[in-house]
């Protein structure tokens, strides 16, 4: 870790107020007390702001009352300097808009993050480790984000942490993913029962990075790798039984078979994220070697959540 630059992290921006973006506003709020003259914004865009869907509603309304200032901008819209220039009066930008921002949005935010001359910039890399994956790996979107990563190593005006957290630990229970059918009683491996997986909920991702935020001495230009629980799916099945209950039936859905199903839906972004999980390289991590282990730093693990969430 070189820490020869202290960054106070005094002015902090987050980009979007999403699943993960309100968990990391409401702990970065609680964090910022703790630290004379620490401010927190969140960059939205007008049609969320004045929004008349209650959820978003609620949202605005718990922002405002955190204390959190609200920077109104399109990050689609805007171009890279005008970004930059509602990056500008900040030390800190962290990116939490996802993925649904689009395939050229991360490149675009680091773009405008350094023409802005940010002291410490969190790119929107919350998930898996792209440099182990590699590049042509069957989610494409993963690409763009080695692209933002070979950026900011090129540079040396802005600092750059990049926060690992695996996949979000609801997301494996998502019908859509079809891993565990709950209905069926039925778990399907991703490559194999014995490949591994690393679950981070966003409640506790949010909680870590305003760690990270506020660490001292200062992180700066290094990867954090964050895991609630890492696991095998053979161990999903297992604990799924004994937190239902109920017998489940275990299979495999092979990388083969995976590679051959996206063959035949070569645009299906779900399938693609399957076959890169199932090949099972940069995601997962030992949870011992794991930012919030090392801090002692408790995390809801996957029985856990089973536990809390599925026991309905």
């Amino acid at each position: 870790m070189n820490s020869s630059q202290t960054v106070k992290s005094q002015s902090i921006l987050v980009i979007g107020a999403g699943e993960l973006g309100m968990p990391v506003l409401r702990n970065l709020a609680r964090k910022a007390k703790d630290h004379q003259g620490a401010t927190i914004s969140v960059l939205l865009r007008a049609a969320t702001i004045e929004s008349n869907d209650p959820v978003k509603r609620r949202e605005v309304a718990e922002i405002r009352e955190l204390g959190i200032e609200i920077v109104t901008g399109d990050i689609l819209a805007a171009s890279i300097s005008e970004l930059a220039a509602i990056f500008a009066p900040f030390d800190t930008v962290i990116g939490c808009a996802g993925f649904s921002a689009g395939l050229d949005a991360p490149m675009k935010l680091a773009k405008a993050a350094l023409e802005a001359n940010l002291k410490r910039y969190f790119p929107w890399q919350f998930g898996v480790d792209f440099d182990v994956i590699g590049r042509g790996s069957p989610q494409d979107l993963f690409d763009a984000q080695i692209d933002v990563r070979e950026l900011l190593r090129a540079q040396d005006k802005t600092d750059w942490v990049v926060i690992s957290t695996g996949m979000f630990t609801s997301f494996l229970f998502e019908p859509i993913f079809e891993v565990v059918d709950l209905e069926k009683n039925v778990v399907k491996a991703l490559g194999s029962l014995n490949t591994e997986v690393t679950l981070t909920t966003p409640d506790d991702i949010g909680a870590l990075t305003a760690e990270v935020v506020f660490a001292q001495p200062t992180i700066r230009n290094e990867i954090v790798y964050l895991a609630g629980d890492t696991v095998t799916y053979g161990e999903v099945a297992e604990t799924l039984q004994t937190v239902l209950d109920r017998p489940f039936t275990k299979a495999e859905w092979t990388v083969p078979q995976l590679k051959a199903e996206l063959a035949q839906d070569p645009d299906n972004h779900i399938m693609k994220y399957r076959a890169v999980f199932a090949e099972g390289r940069g995601v997962a991590w030992p949870k011992r070697d794991s930012f919030n282990a090392r801090n002692g730093i408790k995390v809801e693990t996957a029985e856990e959540w089973m536990r809390e969430n599925l026991r309905s």
